[in-house]
């Protein structure tokens, strides 16, 4: 069995005491992003997985969206990243 070298870290712990790995975060083919799915991403990033230039690359996602994303979550938790509710939170 051959183990990729990654830079980094393998494994986080996140504030709510569960571990995350990078098998956790959603294939960089996603296209349809979900709350789940962005929430990953934003805690990826914060507990320092992966770096914010990481995920601009993996996801094709642009600074803006990354931000925005991590704002959402500050201010308004996982809910905030729904978009079905996007107007209650602006």
């Amino acid at each position: 069995m051959y183990i990729r070298k990654i830079a980094g870290p393998h494994t986080v712990t996140l504030p709510d005491g569960r571990a995350m790995t990078r098998a956790d975060l959603p294939p960089p083919s996603t296209r349809r992003w979900v709350a789940s799915r962005k929430a990953a991403v934003v805690q990826a990033v914060d507990a320092g997985l992966i770096t914010p230039d990481e995920a601009l690359r993996l996801w094709s996602l642009s600074q803006e969206e990354l931000d925005g994303w991590r704002a959402a979550v500050t201010q308004h938790g996982v809910a905030g990243l729904r978009a079905t509710a996007l107007q209650q939170y602006r």
